[in-house]
């Protein structure tokens, strides 16, 4: 993971619940993002962990009391939060967020959340049974919460502890975490809407077998998420990979070359930017045997005949649209990129590309690109894929 909250305090805080296990994963995540984190806990929070792991977790001293003497001037409640970036309250309880709704503060979290100062953005992520999620009384706070620009973490639905099914189930550590990092991510796509493809494609030889490539897939879906941060609209088109696609986009999953045409020129009317990551096969097989071919098979010691055709090529489809979107496109060369990735940017004829040495990129979680564009083209740093992701969304944000 990258530092992503590096320099970022968080107040997090705690209410009673038995999701406050996962409070103790996001604590962990959260320190590992690089932020300092202060946990704050209500008298409910105890009964379910203990301050001596969230502590352990977090490397800070942990408040309960809101009369704390260990605050030099006794006023927890006031400086805890004054050099603070963001209140997270994890689990959030039904209630607590009545205690949110009404301006009730009883102790030292809420007593915190009240005093917090204008400005300082205050998250929840409710987590309760779901007869009290649906309770019109829970509805009413949650719509005064809403008004009064708290911003909502979920609830999801699933399987709770009590062993009802249904909304109220507290989201996950990570996806905590992603809104969290998106929270601080300044929104240079507001209100863009993203098309990306990512991943190799496979093409079917039989039942069985294909041609693929190396591609995993990890510099599209980092694009992916870190667009969905910039606050783009994001929808993914993407080969067979082993990653699970970021929380918030729109995950369209194909397999073959033709598939993901079909999903990419389906999907592109009305998208401010078209971004080709995926490592697209040129040809298919035309003669796909509709068995699994066996050694039997083989003609005078050769192999069955295979019989290529070649594919649509989906940047270059997209970029000859009479309004296309703004395009960028990607590159993976084995030698020669300057030369080369200009050459492939005219031919595609579109405004930026991406470029990369195939070997050093394929499966690697760095990367070393070059930006080709009508002024020429330059070399950003080496960096982890998920840090270059979000310096390319700041290049396309500038351009557009």
């Amino acid at each position: 993971m990258t530092m992503e909250l590096i320099g970022k305090k968080i107040v997090l805080g705690l209410t009673g619940g038995i999701a406050c296990y996962k409070a103790a994963e996001l604590t962990r995540a959260l320190v590992k993002a690089g932020a300092q984190v202060q946990v704050v806990m209500s008298e409910g929070a105890t009964h379910f962990i203990t301050a001596v792991t969230m502590q352990a977790l977090s490397g800070h001293t942990v408040y309960t009391d809101q009369w704390d003497a260990r605050i030099a001037n006794n006023m927890p409640h006031i400086d805890l939060t004054r050099d603070a970036d963001a209140i997270l309250i994890v689990p959030c309880s039904a209630d607590f967020m009545s205690k949110l709704a009404h301006g009730a503060c009883d102790d030292l979290l809420s007593t915190l959340c009240l005093a917090r100062p204008a400005g300082l953005p205050l998250l929840i992520a409710p987590a309760m049974n779901v007869e009290m999620w649906q309770n019109p009384a829970t509805q009413r706070n949650l719509a005064q919460l809403r008004a009064d620009g708290i911003r909502l973490l979920g609830p999801d639905s699933g399987s709770q502890a009590c062993g009802e099914m249904g909304m109220g189930r507290m989201l996950e550590a990570e996806q905590i975490l992603e809104q969290t990092i998106s929270l601080f991510t300044p929104k240079l796509l507001a209100g863009k809407r993203v098309l990306l493809t990512a991943g190799p494609t496979f093409e079917p030889i039989d039942p069985v077998r294909g041609i693929t490539n190396l591609s995993s897939g990890k510099m599209g879906y980092a694009l992916a998420r870190a667009a969905l941060h910039a606050g783009a609209e994001v929808t993914l088109v993407s080969g067979p990979t082993a990653l699970a696609p970021p929380d918030g986009v729109l995950y369209v999953p194909v397999q073959t070359a033709q598939e993901m045409h079909q999903a990419v020129m389906s999907r592109v009317a009305g998208q401010n930017v078209f971004i080709a990551v995926a490592a697209v096969a040129d040809w298919h097989v035309a003669n796909v045997s509709a068995q699994k071919l066996k050694k039997s098979d083989v003609q005078n010691g050769k192999p069955p005949a295979l019989e290529f055709a070649l594919n649509a090529d989906i940047l270059a489809g997209v970029a000859a649209l009479p309004s296309p979107p703004f395009c960028v496109g990607f590159a993976a060369e084995s030698e020669n990129l300057p030369a080369y990735g200009e050459a492939k940017r005219r031919k595609k004829n579109v405004p930026l590309l991406v470029g990369n040495i195939a070997q050093a990129a394929f499966g690697q979680d760095q990367n070393t690109v070059t930006l080709f564009d009508s002024q020429g083209h330059t070399e950003l740093p080496r960096a982890d894929k998920q840090t270059l992701a979000g310096r390319l969304i700041a290049e396309i944000a500038r351009r557009l």
